[in-house]
Order: C-alpha cells, then structure tokens, then sequence
C-alpha cells in the first residue's frame, strides 16, 4: 500500500501533506514554491510509494469555482501527464485556511507564527488530506 499525498495548490506556494504507508495518518509534510512542486513531488516519488494525490479544489461557497481554479487546473493536467499511473482526487478546500488557523490557535501559536503562510499551507493540505481520508473510510 502506498501513501496518498495532498497538495494545497496556490499562485505562490504549495502546501504538502501526506499519509503513513498504511494510510491512516495525515500528516504536513512541507511547503514549496509553486513552480517546483512538480520537481519536488518527482523526487519525493522516487524515495517513496505515492498510491494517489489529492489536490485542493478551490470552490466559492456556491460551489462555483473561485479565481484560484486558473491555477489549480493547468497544475493537475500536468500532475495527471507527469504521473500517469498514480490517481488524482481533487477534494473541497473552501474552510481549510479557516480551519487551519483556528488549529494554530488552538496549539497557541502566537500571532507571528500564525502569519507563517507556509504553515498553514502546510496544515490546510493536512486538512485537505484528512478530509479525503475521511471521505474514503465512510465508504469503506
């Protein structure tokens, strides 16, 4: 069994999350420039069994697609091309940047870490992750 690995994906950075081989765990995992997730996702696939990605879907809360989309879409084509045996989900991320800063408040982050972008995009693709696991297990 391989692990699933989630992508928050944005204009700048990409949060990155990932399971434990058994896939019950969803831990961050790091953040990059987004003009090198695909270099760094490449190299982590060569240490590690990746079974499927799971990508942030950036909705309004009509479920319309927000701005983000024209970002998001051009990466998961190329992710799809660059990977073709390993699966793609995208998964609802509208209240994940919410959530993970109420999480940062909660472990009592002081403000300054809570201004780190790169950890919550971090923590929001653990979201993103956990929600999927969720998701999956229910049908399980």
């Amino acid at each position: 069994m391989g692990r699933i690995l989630a992508i928050d994906f944005g204009q700048k950075r990409a949060g990155i999350a990932v399971t434990d081989p058994l896939q019950i765990i969803a831990t961050g995992l790091t953040t990059v420039p987004a003009a090198k997730c695909l270099e760094y996702l490449a190299e982590y696939c060569k240490k590690e069994t990746v079974e499927a990605f799971v990508v942030g879907e950036a909705r309004q809360m009509d479920y319309s697609e927000s701005e983000s989309m024209k970002y998001i879409k051009p990466f998961v084509g190329k992710l799809k091309k660059q990977f073709p045996d390993i699966s793609v989900h995208l998964v609802d991320e509208r209240f994940t940047s919410k959530i993970a800063h109420q999480a940062m408040i909660d472990g009592g982050l002081k403000k300054k870490q809570r201004q780190n972008k790169a950890l919550v995009d971090t923590i929001s693709a653990t979201i993103i992750l956990q929600s999927f696991l969720e998701q999956k297990n229910r049908f399980l």
